[in-house]
């Protein structure tokens, strides 16, 4: 139709309204028509008294003209996309989880499996597994949104008192409005006090502070803006094995160099400064290595770093003139006895002025995980030091292009640096949520490794902290030939056929990077204790089947 009408203003045809002369003419469909004759080299015919469109043959062949275009070839194909983003691999989504999702339609239709529902113990999300929200951080956010709800007597007046000062910084006091690129001022201020407080006095900048949509948003940003040149002067940045994919997904999509260092997993997956640096003298002769990533408490290898590793590894950056990115979202998750959060940013400031006031640092943290597992709010912040203040600009530059993060995330993210204190209303109930999600998950840490460990075959250091189990997994030469034949990892054949006969989604120890001959998978220890054990159970009862199988 759109063809035939342009046919018609290009002959001078009228299509609707008033005619040439005046008098209204015909309708759509009879303009359309006479376009359509127009364009034949015939005069159109007056409208016909009967509503039906009698085509021509040449608007016929124009239309069957324009079906045979519509079947042309399309313009963004595999070929023809950007290479980049096809090299992006995020094995926490991936095909394992897209298998989990096939089978769950299976389900729902009534095909039988040796199972009745998937279990996704694949990512970190506490509320999907039937993690309770925080009460006071649900209030606080419900107040944002919905703010006649401040006159009600149901939500306490702390939580009230928290909702207005958060929309006194939105534009028309409304969630709905955008914010500063940089987040809510207010909610900047309370990220840097609660940094002071957590850190014992070290002092915080509002203005170092960036509100994030998520951590990944923040870690994101500063890669790009730290990424630069080509060939053997292209940015190199430094990335644990394991590592979390997001990582090797960013580096990808921004054509960067993967330097990979590894974790010890002999040493409870420690990070020992002498592999940094074998890392770092390989990688200089093919890129310019200046980014290294540290995450801790880790993820997926739950360990937490000491004070001792964590000065080595700034001398390291110091040394080398490395730009630190340290991904801290689990430092309220640390579960065995003896081992304690340290953030790097107050280690580098106890180490002294020659470090804190030359290491460029960027700290991460988010509502998604701790106690909160808010993933759904995307809220979250970064904190950078010794930025130069001119890349301060451009990195303002290039946050102000997304606008700002979600409102509602700012909001969450202020509560999580903003809790109740002792004397207020909600402390109590909120300190009695938060210990109780903490001490669950310790005391899941705690059974899934001893659970793994009476395996035969399996291998689980100590879950010290973050909310997943790495274990070590023998595959028997037989399986590792089969895997080959599917043209899959070794751990992706055995993490596939764990989901098929089990209906347990587990994320194969390939998509995070591991020591050659080694294989692993990831699973959350977030489900219900009485479920985990089920499901630790099913793992233990296949594992035993999959070694007798391909023995």
């Amino acid at each position: 139709m759109y063809r035939f009408a342009l046919v018609a203003r290009q002959a001078g045809a009228p299509l609707c309204g008033r005619g040439p002369g005046g008098s209204r003419g015909g309708g759509s469909d009879t303009a359309l028509l006479g376009a359509a004759s127009v364009a034949a080299g015939r005069q159109p015919r007056g409208p016909r008294r009967d509503s039906t469109v009698r085509w021509s043959s040449a608007a016929k062949a124009s239309a069957v003209n324009i079906n045979e275009k519509a079947s042309r070839e399309k313009i963004l194909t595999l070929e023809s996309m950007n290479p980049l983003v096809k090299a992006v691999e995020y094995a926490v989504r991936g095909p394992i989880v897209l298998k989990a999702g096939e089978i769950e339609k299976e389900l729902r239709k009534g095909i039988k499996k040796p199972f009745t529902e998937v279990i996704k113990a694949n990512i970190g999300d506490a509320h999907a597994m039937g993690q309770r929200p925080i009460t006071f951080l649900r209030q606080v956010v419900a107040l944002c949104t919905y703010p006649n709800l401040l006159d009600s007597p149901s939500f306490p007046e702390d939580a009230k008192k928290r909702a207005r000062r958060i929309l006194q910084g939105c534009g028309g006091n409304s969630l709905g409005s955008y914010t500063a690129s940089q987040g809510i001022n207010c909610i900047r201020e309370d990220v840097a006090s609660y940094i002071e407080r957590r850190d014992g006095g070290v002092p915080a900048d509002p203005d170092n502070i960036y509100l994030t949509t998520g951590a990944s948003d923040g870690i994101s940003a500063i890669l790009k803006i730290l990424i630069s040149g080509g060939g053997k002067s292209r940015t190199g940045v430094m990335i644990p094995i394991p590592q979390y994919p997001l990582y090797s997904a960013a580096i990808s999509e921004l054509d960067a160099i993967q330097v990979n260092y590894y974790l010890d997993e002999e040493r409870c997956w420690a990070l020992d400064v002498n592999e940094l640096r074998r890392a770092l003298n390989e990688a200089k002769a093919y890129c310019n290595p200046k980014v290294l990533c540290i995450i801790n408490p880790g993820n997926p290898t739950g360990q937490v770093q000491n004070r001792k590793c964590i000065e080595d590894v700034i001398h390291f950056a110091w040394e080398e003139k490395l730009f630190l990115l340290a991904d801290e979202v689990y430092q309220d998750n640390v579960y065995s006895e003896g081992c304690q959060f340290h953030s790097f940013k107050k280690i580098l400031y106890e180490m002294g002025p020659e470090y804190y006031n030359n290491v460029e640092l960027a700290s991460f943290h988010s509502t998604s995980k701790g106690y909160m597992g808010e993933c759904g709010y995307r809220g979250g912040y970064m904190e950078v030091i010794n930025l130069h203040p001119e890349i301060k600009e451009q990195l303002l530059k290039l946050l102000s292009v997304r606008l700002c993060p979600p409102v509602s995330g700012q909001a969450a993210m202020d509560i999580v640096v903003n809790p109740p204190v002792p004397g207020e209303e909600s402390y109590a109930q909120f300190i009695k949520e938060k210990e109780s999600v903490l001490n669950n998950l310790a005391e899941k840490a705690k059974l899934t490794e001893d659970l793994l460990n009476k395996i035969p075959g399996l291998h689980c250091n100590p879950l010290q902290g973050a909310m997943y189990a790495f274990p070590r997994i023998f595959i028997p030469s037989k399986a590792i030939e089969k895997a080959k034949a599917h043209k899959m990892a070794p751990d992706m054949f055995y993490c596939m056929k764990l989901l098929e006969e089990t209906g347990i989604c587990v994320v194969p120890g390939s998509g995070f990077g591991q020591r050659e001959g080694t294989h692993h998978f990831r699973i959350t220890i977030l489900p219900p204790v009485e479920k985990l054990k089920i499901l630790l159970e099913k793992v233990k009862d296949f594992h035993i089947k999959f070694l007798e199988k391909y023995a």
